[in-house]
């Protein structure tokens, strides 16, 4: 699934991504910040070895607001975060799948 449109709605801290079936997600600047799938967030695994996240330190100012972002290739997006923070490859694949279970956690039951 491919992206038409990539919005950062700063009133709703939002990063909002319109996909080409017209479906529409919006990601929550938290989320994606703290759900950035980079192995110095996350950790890694290799072969069969699992290297956990480094601890995280205190917040620092503009973790939480976006500087830019960049299409990588034509499958993913990286953020830069106004505190420099800039790992993580968001690829659209992971996007559309986060924003599906964001979808339906938000549905009332």
């Amino acid at each position: 699934m491919q992206p038409i449109k990539i919005y950062l709605n700063k009133e709703t801290k939002a990063l909002q991504i319109t996909w080409e079936n017209s479906v529409v997600h919006n990601f929550p600047l938290h989320f994606l910040r703290d759900e950035s799938p980079d192995a110095q967030n996350k950790g890694e695994h290799i072969l069969w070895k699992t290297i956990p996240a480094p601890p995280k330190g205190p917040d620092r100012i503009g973790k939480y607001e976006i500087v830019k972002i960049d299409l990588v290739g034509n499958y993913a997006i990286q953020i830069t975060w106004k505190d420099g923070y800039d790992y993580g490859i968001f690829s659209f694949e992971l996007l559309y799948k986060w924003g599906k279970l964001l979808l339906d956690s938000s549905t009332p039951e």
